[in-house]
């Protein structure tokens, strides 16, 4: 990947390499910071390939769509037509669709791969390693890495000018993952938030332009069954081939306190697709992915979005994008709005990657990617509106069916739209109001099905009357159908081997809505026998976690923010890494996810100074500075702080000044 980025770029991370390496060498073993010295670690020299590691670290986080095709094959195994038709049906009535319409023409069919429950269950094994490993560096696994964005033209605001809005989901930790800075250089005035550990702004706005950023998710990594030989040979349409294989040394440590290590050696087998990831009953599965192509790159895009001055400008950076393809939208001081889900999606020979493919054919060949020009993309829309959570973003008429699978639900970006639609003109508040929004779609709809069935005790009935749909920390109703809904998918979810997040996701809302039986349990005759049983193990699963005193059971008991450091749990030093743990509104349902938003960032072009921008916790990642959370507060209750860019504002804001000078 080194060798193919362009030489100013590659500059670029030289430069940032020395500047690191430079601090790092001021620094003594007791200056170092306080995890450094408890694991007795001194960092090595900073490389330009360790910059691209975090971009590949990235792309990992927000592709996991191998897992996807294993599961989608061995439910095509296992269901019965009338149900796999439901959990493979994307359209809603609540999808908010960018480019293109719904045909109602059907997605495409596959045939189904064998696939055991023994390479079910190391999929199963790898997610669970994977997130682990990345919420280490503060990341989530595809399925929860969520976001939510919009830009509204300034026909529909009432100064004039766009707004543009940006709060990306991850994992949340402490430190946080995201560093919010401003660069300011004799070419380039740009701010907004940055990786540690990369170069230039990734989210953020110049003098002339913003941008945003939220997950796609198309079908970017494939699964191969492949066939060795005897000789370690592996089968190609073209006969047998020798494989690759690459010898790599670990080194682990005998003591996570103690800097002794062992040395290990892990041989990787490469065939023509990619690296062997599971062997399973003699068979070896190779996987295929964008990422692992040396062309594709993460961070040069980034670093010319830094400098774009107009739409033009911008779809040149994407052009080169070559990470995780993400929904980038755009507002600029002419008053234009646009959206573009740039990135690199592989187009197959035969099929759409959904199912395993046979290795030995060149029917899973990659023939190249999805050209840019035609990637879905809207400039100025005659709506005046963009919003992107994740959500499926192209009608069904889309020639390219990699994207519109495995999204994300339609909730949070229906409520965003209609949000920002109910007036016929916003301000900024409104566009903060939008993003804290906490009004579950689909819990709302099960608590009015349970009243209108009388399907629960008076006392569940009198609460969900009451409720209002809205996930608050003191709310009760919020609680207790939440509670029911979890009884009912894993009533469902066990019967059917369907995971709970695809009855969560897609099946219950238009299940109950149509009185769709052929989902209840056996022995279950109707929607409200299943939810009179839920209500009662409701209320004894409520009353084991938080007791019999039923005016305690609101959703913030269980609705914590939580910002875990990985020394917290360490005896006699972990307290010093403690984070504020305190009830919060919202779910994984609502704008508002919680914890999970990392930053939250608002700005309207040509009135710079009045950008909103706050992140969880706070700049710093030193527990005794006193910005290790100052921030916690404004991204709780939605306070949003003013984020100058001017170089007056700046120096108005400004409370002390650090300066660094060449020797």
């Amino acid at each position: 990947s080194l060798a193919n980025l362009t030489p100013e770029l590659r500059a670029a991370l030289n430069d940032y390499a020395r500047g690191v390496n430079a601090y790092i060498a001021t620094l003594t073993d007791k200056q170092l910071p306080v995890e450094f010295q408890i694991l007795q670690y001194r960092p090595r020299q900073w490389a330009p390939t360790d910059t691209l590691v975090i971009g590949k670290i990235l792309a990992d986080a927000l592709s996991t769509t191998w897992q996807n095709d294993l599961l989608r094959a061995s439910l095509m195994q296992s269901l019965p037509k009338d149900k796999l038709a439901d959990v493979q049906n994307e359209v809603t009535p609540y999808d908010v669709v960018l480019y293109g319409k719904d045909t109602g023409k059907p997605a495409g069919v596959a045939s189904a791969a064998n696939i055991s429950s023994d390479l079910l269950a190391f999929a199963e094994k790898d997610a669970r390693i994977r997130e682990q490993g990345l919420s280490m560096v503060g990341l989530y696994a595809e399925d929860l890495a969520a976001s939510n964005n919009f830009v509204v033209s300034g026909k529909r605001t009432v100064d004039g000018k766009p707004i543009l809005e940006n709060d990306p989901h991850l994992q949340p930790t402490a430190p946080g993952i995201w560093y919010m800075v401003q660069l300011t250089t004799p070419n380039m005035h740009v701010t907004g938030v940055t990786f540690p550990g990369t170069v230039g702004v990734v989210l953020g706005h110049n003098d002339y332009i913003a941008w945003g950023a939220t997950n796609v998710g198309p079908d970017v990594q494939d699964l191969y069954s492949e066939t060795f030989n005897d000789k370690g040979e592996v089968k190609t349409p073209n006969g047998w081939t020798a494989a690759k294989v690459r010898h790599e040394i670990i080194r682990v440590r005998t003591n996570p306190l103690s800097p002794t290590t062992t040395e290990t050696t892990v041989d990787y087998t490469e065939t023509r697709h990619g690296p062997i990831i599971s062997e399973d009953g003699g068979k070896k599965y190779s996987l295929k992915w964008t990422a692992l192509d040396p062309k594709n790159q993460e961070f040069g895009a980034f670093f010319q979005l830094n400098r774009a001055k107009n739409w033009d400008d911008f779809q040149n950076g994407l052009r080169t994008y070559g990470g995780a393809t993400q929904n980038f939208i755009y507002a600029d001081v002419k008053g234009n709005i646009g959206w573009y889900a740039a990135g690199r999606i592989p187009i197959r020979s035969v099929g759409d990657g959904r199912v395993p493919y046979d290795g030995s054919t060149t029917d899973g060949d990659w023939v190249g990617y999805i050209p840019f020009e035609e990637l879905p993309h809207l400039y100025n829309p005659p709506s005046g509106i963009i919003v992107t959570a994740n959500q499926r973003i192209v009608g069904t008429d889309y020639k390219y069916t990699s994207i519109g699978r495995d999204v994300a639900p339609p909730w949070r970006a229906r409520m965003i739209y209609d949000d920002l639609t109910k007036k016929p003109k916003i301000t900024m508040d409104d566009a903060r109001d939008a993003e804290y929004e906490v009004y579950n779609i689909p819990l709302a709809n099960l608590a009015k099905a349970i009243v209108n069935r009388n399907a629960a005790s008076p006392d569940t009935l009198d609460i969900l009357k009451k409720w209002d749909g809205r996930m608050t920390a003191e709310s009760r109703g919020a609680l207790l159908v939440s509670e029911i809904r979890g009884c009912i998918q894993t009533r469902i979810s066990n019967e059917t081997k369907v995971p709970q997040f695809i009855i969560r996701d897609r099946i219950l809302d238009g299940a109950i809505k149509a009185d769709d039986k052929k989902w209840l349990p056996g022995g279950v005759a109707t929607w409200a026998d299943l939810m009179k049983t839920c209500d009662t193990s409701a209320y004894d699963s409520i009353t084991k976690r938080l007791g019999p005193d039923q005016t305690a059971w609101t959703w913030g008991r269980q609705f914590v923010s939580s910002f875990q450091h990985p020394l917290f749990v360490a005896p006699l030093i972990g307290m010093q890494f403690a984070t504020p743990a305190v009830p919060i509104d919202g779910s994984g349902q609502t704008p508002d996810v919680g914890s999970a938003v990392s930053m939250r960032f608002i700005t309207s072009p040509g009135n710079w100074d009045a950008t909103r921008h706050v992140i969880p916790l706070g700049e710093s990642g030193d527990p005794k500075s006193p910005h290790y959370k100052d921030q916690f507060d404004a991204w709780r209750t939605g306070k949003p702080m003013i984020f100058p860019f001017s170089q007056q504002a700046v120096e108005k804001a400004a409370v002390s000044t650090t300066t660094y000078a060449p020797k």
